[in-house]
């Protein structure tokens, strides 16, 4: 390891001005948890493993549990997705009505993808959301969930990089971001993520193979209830000339 000499005070000395002014160097120390949580982002199993350190910033409802995927020499790996009798899912009493599959290219990305939150009839929105997941977070049985639409998302190949963010009127905007790896990958990061109705949801595959992944939903799809913000990243645009060729002009 090569040390500055005890006199130098400016370790930059030896470049030019003009490029000393242009220098950026990067931060590599580690900020906390929940400031990693809400901004650059964790892995899955740090979101997982300091739940207890998150109720700040952790969105209500939003699950993310860990699965166990098994290598298998010379064959290749099987992992469960999930039990409707145990874990999870059978806790908080969701049972997905539909089940679909999605692949994503690399470099590509999906979302921000909402759905609407069921607001019962002459009720508002701030308080019935205060009832659910702040007064009686534990009480599932409240939960709407066959008026409404929640995922659970289970990805196979790839790396997936998540980012959710809270919507629902009355409840704290935070946002959540983590990288879940595709069972392809088996390791202590291999997780499956809940998400309510009302939570923003945004997805880019950041590996370097497709990201094929697997969700289940609580209704069966409703194609009024496929909101998206902030979704350009999803177009693919032709080229200008293209466009103007393809208009006449």
């Amino acid at each position: 390891m090569i040390s500055m000499p005890s006199n130098s005070n400016d370790i930059w000395a030896g470049l030019k001005a003009d490029a000393k002014s242009r220098l950026e160097t990067r931060d590599y120390s580690l900020a906390d948890l929940a400031s990693r949580l809400a901004t650059g982002g964790v892995n899955a199993s740090e979101a997982i493993n300091g739940r207890e350190s998150l109720a700040d910033v952790w969105i209500p409802g939003v699950e993310i549990f860990s699965r166990r995927v098994f290598q298998q020499k010379g064959r290749g790996y099987f992992g469960e997705l999930t039990r409707l009798t145990e874990g999870t899912l059978a806790k908080i009493g969701l049972a997905p009505r539909q089940w679909a599959s999605a692949l994503m290219h690399r470099d590509s990305a999906k979302g921000f993808h909402i759905h609407p939150p069921y607001i019962p009839e002459g009720r508002d929105a701030g308080s019935w959301f205060q009832q659910l997941y702040i007064d009686a977070p534990e009480d599932y049985r409240a939960r709407p969930y066959d008026r409404e639409q929640w995922d659970v998302m289970f990805f196979l190949t790839g790396i997936c990089e998540m980012l959710l963010v809270d919507e629902r009127e009355g409840m704290p905007r935070r946002m959540m971001r983590f990288t879940i790896p595709g069972d392809s990958r088996p390791g202590p990061d291999n997780a499956a993520v809940v998400i309510p109705s009302g939570v923003a949801h945004a997805l880019r595959n950041v590996g370097n193979e497709d990201l094929i992944m697997v969700y289940g939903t609580s209704t069966v799809f409703n194609p009024d209830w496929e909101g998206r913000i902030a979704s350009d990243v999803e177009k693919a645009p032709l080229p200008a000339d293209w466009e103007r060729y393809g208009a006449g002009k």
